[in-house]
């Protein structure tokens, strides 16, 4: 089993930045592929960026490019997602993701390990 815990959420003004942390504890081993995904009020889950261990993979949604950089460091098992630029549509709780399988890009069903979520909230 591999649990993941998120931090580093919070509340910032538009045009702020802040960064998001995923520490992964137990059969991390076995990781292939680690993403962060969000989830706004009223909405689907949707993929935002997302790595493969070895960092020579990574994917980003067409919203978040040139502004958000998804980052992995294997010695700490931790996985960084830095945000630049925020907007207020980038409200939402964001959750650490893992996969085993040989898939790493953003859709939802590959990843099978979850962390609880962190809130980020841009006001305007």
């Amino acid at each position: 089993q591999v649990q993941l815990v998120e931090s580093g959420g919070g509340s910032v003004q538009a045009g702020g930045s802040l960064r998001l942390s995923c520490a992964a504890f137990g059969y991390t081993y076995n990781i292939f592929c680690m993403g962060w995904f969000r989830q706004a009020p009223g909405k689907e889950r949707e993929g935002v960026a997302t790595i493969s261990t070895d960092g020579d993979t990574t994917y980003y949604a067409d919203s978040v490019k040139g502004r958000f950089t998804i980052s992995h460091d294997n010695a700490k098992n931790t996985l960084y997602l830095q945000m630049n630029s925020l907007k207020p549509e980038d409200t939402a709780m964001y959750y650490c993701a893992a996969a085993f399988g040989p898939f790493c890009g953003l859709p939802i069903y590959a990843y099978k390990a979850w962390g609880q979520g962190t809130q980020v909230t841009v006001s305007s």
